[in-house]
């Protein structure tokens, strides 16, 4: 069964595409590459075979043309989105186009060719400064502090507004929260342009000299060692959860809303230690000012998931972390080479 996987070629859905296939279906990959490289099909097809991929912005018409080329689309996971909380305070307006236009863009396709599923990519950035912790599916969303979190708040909303006007169409949307690691394979993992806005890319890229230093944004947050804390879940966990998640809407599983996560917060300093403690490497890192757009913590209730996917996070932080830092020893070689 045909899978179209918008921004399939990016870090989340690069594995993903690899757990499709591995799972049995056929992935159809989207992708402009303007946050991705061509070199991660290499990475795929060494690891599934040959993916067939369309290099296209799916927040245009010219989406549909994939519709009409691939006969029989069974489902759609919708990762195509520009992603950096803090570039999204810099170009509000590139966020709200691209991630907004292509989530109405592929819902009309879905809709014209008569395609039933839909796995949305959302994040726990919807829910803000939460008041309790862990955040369940139920906790309130908040205004978010950051233009991407205020995008993927309005796509959720399209995307419910749909379903309850009737629309033949099951989605689900999947509300995660800090991926981090590879594939173990080392073929393909996170692509960073320039430098790094996730931790661990900027983790590893200094531990390998690519950076100079590590700057821990805050030191003066209301938690155990003043840095924010976060969920780290394993990108492979979060690849199988959305196959876990495609399964569930066949059955006729009939939640929309689902918290990705391991149910545990760690703090930034904690990954710092965790990395130079399993990877044997010490890094060079320094506090800096507090980031525009961050929240102080947040960690996820993953009970709902567990009971309505069968799916519970299984990989541990210490792997995650010399995952990642096995893929930044591969682009390391090949770089040198």
């Amino acid at each position: 069964m045909k899978v179209l996987v918008t921004g399939g070629a990016g870090y989340i859905g690069s594995h993903t595409v690899v757990a499709l296939r591995e799972a049995g279906y056929e992935p159809i990959i989207v992708d402009d590459f303007r946050n991705s490289e061509k070199k991660v099909l290499e990475g795929i097809e060494s690891l599934v075979g040959q993916v067939t991929c369309y290099e296209l912005d799916c927040s245009r018409p010219v989406l549909e043309e994939v519709f009409r080329r691939e006969k029989n689309i069974h489902a759609a996971i919708h990762f195509a989105a520009f992603k950096a909380v803090a570039e999204s305070q810099e170009k509000p307006l590139d966020y709200y186009e691209n991630n907004i236009l292509s989530t109405i863009t592929l819902l009309r396709c879905l809709l014209k060719y008569q395609v039933p599923y839909i796995v949305f990519s959302s994040s726990a950035t919807v829910y803000g400064e939460p008041d309790t912790l862990p955040v369940t599916e139920e906790s309130p969303r908040k205004p978010a502090r950051s233009v991407y979190g205020r995008t993927k708040q309005v796509c959720e909303d399209i995307i419910l507004d749909t379903l309850k006007s009737g629309a033949a169409l099951r989605a689900i949307l999947l509300r995660y929260f800090n991926p981090i690691g590879a594939h173990p394979s080392a073929k393909i993992g996170e692509l960073p342009r320039g430098i790094p806005n996730n931790l661990v890319p900027f983790v590893t890229q200094t531990a390998a000299g690519w950076q100079k230093e590590l700057v821990i944004f805050g030191r003066d947050y209301n938690t155990p060692d003043g840095t924010p804390i976060r969920d780290y879940i394993h990108v492979m966990d979060l690849a199988e959860a959305h196959v876990a998640a495609l399964r569930y809407l066949e059955r006729g599983g009939d939640k929309n809303i689902m918290n990705l996560g391991t149910g545990k917060g760690n703090s930034v300093l904690e990954i710092v230690k965790t990395f130079e403690e399993v990877c044997g490497v010490k890094l060079n890192y320094r506090f800096g000012e507090r980031r525009p757009g961050d929240v102080e913590k947040i960690w996820a209730d993953a009970t709902l998931a567990e009971k309505e996917l069968g799916f519970k996070a299984k990989r541990t932080l210490a792997e995650a972390l010399l995952d990642a830092w096995k893929w930044q020893k591969t682009l390391t070689l090949n770089q040198a080479t």
